[in-house]
């Protein structure tokens, strides 16, 4: 349905705001209580609202919209644990606009967090700034997004037009947005209704997000040539869903395009069973058991439907993560990839350009073969120098979180890596480095190619020369003079320690020496960031060591590891490290997600629990009640150890 193009409260209806105190928020709710933004401050408000607080993950079990919206902020608790947002709350209230602070939508792609809010009556989001996939996601769904002082002029009985909304983004944004979302705008431009102008770039300097993108371009549009801000539409080289997305995608294509739809190029677009394989061994999931297995089926009934690749799992194991397969499998140097999660930009560690996008988006591009893109800007690093010994790419991401996302530098940036000190960091280091783009709220991550890469591709994927030269061809590097909007910024490898995030956000860091004395109960590696052949081999590092002194995972402690993908845990059998896994007090787990999402062991259990995860986000509750601290793969092993965090230094178990 098309925006009106004057937009006003309607009478009746109610704002709310997603205020720091709680207890006003629940008098919103739950007693009538009505605000007015000229009497608050933007300080007042929640900033940093994530996907997982405003749908958690059982409550993406359901995968239809208007199921979704009834436990609305599911995970939003008080002080005492007690949810803020009863089931239907939203709904219930009679609201039609919501309000929060900075970044709004941080976190995962889930296309579920703006759907709650629109299928509870919301039509206008207001805050001071968006996270880009949560933004993206709105603007599919035609949900309208303003600032304070709009909200403020509204409020006082003012009407303001469509314009201005809709004016800062590009012309094709701004016509999606207007004519109620990506399913609507695509109908228009199908019947003529809408036509994308050409875009007037001329040949100019690119970085290597810009040159990925003008390679991709649709034919017709202009000349292969795009600066940031530029609206174009662009093919599509391979992507994928995974149980959790995968059944909202097939049911919104069988609702726009019948259920005889078709999928372009499905050789390049798979499914994975990866993301609630050991969801029902989760005491808490028992209830969400059957809308579990109907996502497992549904996806298996999409995957048939279409023919995409199929990696699901086979007697109770999952090929792996999908992330870390797709790498090894078929993410290839210069693809421009779009998947169903935010941790898709871990591709870019195979210098591809990759980032995860709604349901909606990604139902529209599999459908397609091509997706709209606005061109976005980018923020280089250059790494010199070599990271100590104990230091990981973990810590380069966990110290880029605190010295340049907290600062918003990131955001909506495609972050590029290069410089004489990427040489020094292998490919699974370098999709550390990627994988964590969407901690920082960036739009990517990407890294440039060079021997290193091309001696991966050739042993992971047992590469012929003929076929190796046919991969370098693709491959992207910027020009000499491109541009950089976030700016350059160098980043000593040398100088970088080893840190943690402390529990609560990714952009809480601190270094380990700074830290103090932190006892722990539960130690966790694995995730797609933390479950690679590297991780591998740092973990077991650090815990043939600790066996060869005498010693085992510290009494009160559980350490957890978990494989990245099936060809990970060959590689760990090859090695010999389940036995000194098993020496040293490990649980291993087969390949899959699992405790990153609360979906497995390694979830905290209390409040009171303390966990040391290698994981890539730590917002509250996504991986249990606990405090958890996120933490390099080296530190993890160590602090598993000694029963409390600290830094991995070669020796440290000797007497």
């Amino acid at each position: 349905m098309a925006l009106p193009a004057k937009i006003k409260l309607t009478p009746g209806k109610r704002v709310l705001f997603l205020t720091k105190d709680l207890d006003l928020l629940k008098k919103q709710l739950y007693e009538g209580v009505n605000l007015r933004m000229e009497d608050l401050r933007v300080e007042d408000l929640l900033d940093d609202i994530n996907t997982d607080t405003m749908t958690p993950a059982w409550v993406c079990f359901s995968h239809k919209p208007e199921d979704i919206a009834l436990d609305a902020y599911a995970g939003l608790f008080d002080k005492n644990g007690e949810r803020v947002f009863k089931h239907r709350a939203l709904i219930d209230g009679n609201f039609e606009v919501i309000v929060s602070g900075l970044r709004k939508g941080t976190g995962s792609s889930r296309e579920t967090a703006p759907q709650c809010e629109k299928w509870s009556g919301i039509w206008l989001v207001i805050a001071a700034s968006f996270a880009p996939i949560h933004e993206r996601n709105n603007i599919n769904l035609g949900q309208l997004m303003g600032d304070h002082e709009q909200l403020k002029r509204l409020q006082k009985g003012e009407t303001l037009s469509l314009a201005d909304f809709t004016g800062k983004f590009d012309p094709v944004t701004r016509a999606m947005l207007e004519a109620g979302g990506l399913f609507p705008f695509s109908a228009k431009v199908a019947k003529g209704e809408i036509k994308p102008p050409k875009h007037t770039t001329k040949r100019r300097a690119m970085n290597m997000a810009e040159k990925l993108i003008a390679t991709h371009l649709v034919a017709g549009q202009g000349d292969a040539f795009v600066k940031p801000g530029d609206a174009v539409l662009v093919n599509v080289d391979a992507g994928y869903s995974h149980e959790f997305t995968t059944a909202q995608v097939h049911y919104f294509l069988e609702q726009e395009y019948g259920k005889n739809y078709t999928v372009k190029n499905p050789k390049k677009f798979a499914v994975f069973e990866d993301h609630l394989l050991y969801a029902t061994g989760v005491k808490r999931f028992a209830p969400f058991e059957g809308k579990i297995q109907t996502l497992r089926d549904l996806q298996r009934e999409f995957q048939r439907h279409t023919g995409v690749r199929d990696y699901s799992a086979k007697n109770g194991v999952s090929p792996g993560i999908c992330h870390q397969v797709a790498r090894e499998h078929f993410v290839d140097p210069g693809d421009f990839v779009q998947a169903t999660d935010s941790h898709t930009c871990m591709g870019g560690g195979n210098n591809a350009l990759s980032y995860g996008v709604g349901a909606t988006e990604y139902a529209g591009l599999i459908y397609s073969g091509f997706t709209f893109v606005a061109v976005p800007q980018s923020i280089r690093f250059n790494l010199t120098g070599k990271l100590q010994p104990g230091v990981t790419a973990k810590d380069v991401m966990l110290f880029i979180l605190d010295s340049y996302a907290k600062r918003e530098q990131t955001l909506d940036r495609v972050m590029e890596f290069g410089g004489p000190g990427l040489a020094t960091i292998s490919m699974d280091e370098r999709a550390t480095l990627c994988n964590m783009a969407t901690e920082c709220s960036a739009k990517s991550g990407i890294c440039e190619a060079d021997d290193v890469t091309w001696a991966w591709f050739k042993q992971t994927r047992k590469l012929t020369d003929a076929q190796l030269a046919k991969l370098k061809e693709r491959a992207v590097a910027p020009d000499k003079d491109a541009q950089y909007d976030g700016g350059t910024h160098e980043i000593n490898l040398s100088k970088i320690v080893p840190m943690v995030a402390k529990p609560g956000d990714p952009t809480y860091g601190e270094t380990i020496e700074k830290l103090g004395e932190v006892k722990i109960e539960i130690a966790y590696g694995g995730s797609c960031t933390a479950g690679k052949v590297d991780d591998l081999d740092y973990y077991a590092t650090v815990l043939r060591e600790a066996v060869d002194a005498g010693r085992q995972v510290a009494k009160g402690v559980k350490m957890y590891l978990q494989y990245g993908s099936e060809d990970v845990m060959a590689y760990a059998k090859s090695k010999g490290y389940p036995e000194i896994f098993a020496k040293a007090g490990v649980e291993v787990i087969n390949p899959g997600c699992g405790a990153c999402i609360g979906c497995g062991p390694g979830v905290s259990e209390t409040k009171e629990q303390v966990t040391v995860s290698a994981i890539n986000r730590n917002f509250p509750g996504r991986s249990g009640p606990g405090k958890l601290y996120l933490a390099s793969p080296l530190t993890v092993a160590a602090s598993a150890i000694e029963g409390r965090i600290v830094s991995y230094r070669k020796g440290m178990f000797k007497n």
